[in-house]
């Protein structure tokens, strides 16, 4: 599936919006260069025709935290931006994700749906809970202030998502959840009749399996298959 991709990597546009959700939740940023990595090939697809660049595969292999006897294979697929001044690109404002901690996501309010999919994509989890029986949608950032202007997009989403407060992570992050009764809603509406090649096709496949399991949710999993 062909993306629509705008002149401008900065205008507001679905591409765009969906781009600099991923360079926020797992972006690496450098003065020349700009990277986001993900396990999916059909996103990196995707972010290779919003930037033009070409797609780096590589495949990494991880000890699993409660049993390092046990490792997993994984694949990798990076695109990076590279220029020689990649913070002229806008000016005196700045990217709309900078890696100082600054994030300008004003030019995307239109396209909401977009960027919160790149973050969730980025730094967020879907999953099945077993203990409640129900599907579990939640953020983890290493920065705070991240998270809460996640926060802030969700409470101006067409869809009532209530979340918890932040709380700190194992690993010295923090991180938020979507409340379980509002998990599966808010979930189909990020991914609900997604036809623009925007997303991860595995974490939808992901959300699927996860309302396929938990009781009580009705949806039409034909807006799913396109």
């Amino acid at each position: 599936m062909s993306v629509a991709v705008p002149d401008d990597l900065l205008a507001g546009h679905p591409a765009t919006a969906y781009f600099w959700g991923r360079v926020a939740g797992n972006g690496e940023i450098e003065n020349d260069r700009l990277t986001v990595t993900t396990n999916d090939e059909a996103a990196a697809e995707a972010l290779s025709e919003i930037v033009g660049s070409e797609i780096d595969h590589d495949q990494t292999t991880r000890d699993y935290a409660h049993n390092t006897d046990i490792s997993k294979t994984e694949d990798e697929y990076t695109v990076e931006v590279t220029s020689d001044d990649l913070f002229g690109m806008s000016g005196a404002l700045g990217l709309p994700v900078d890696g100082r901690g600054n994030y300008r996501f004003g030019a995307f309010a239109d396209y909401r749906r977009d960027l919160l999919r790149g973050i969730l994509e980025g730094c967020g989890t879907i999953c099945f809970k077993s203990s409640s029986g129900t599907v579990g949608v939640s953020f983890v950032h290493d920065d705070a202030a991240l998270l809460e202007l996640v926060q802030d997009l969700i409470d101006d989403a067409p869809v009532d998502a209530p979340y918890g407060d932040l709380s700190d992570t194992s690993s010295g992050g923090y991180w938020f959840g979507i409340d379980d009764d509002a998990a599966a809603d808010f979930g189909m509406w990020l991914y609900e009749t997604e036809d623009t090649g925007l997303f991860a096709p595995s974490r939808r496949r992901k959300l699927v399996q996860s309302l396929d399991q938990a009781t009580d949710v009705e949806f039409d999993r034909s807006q799913f298959e396109a």
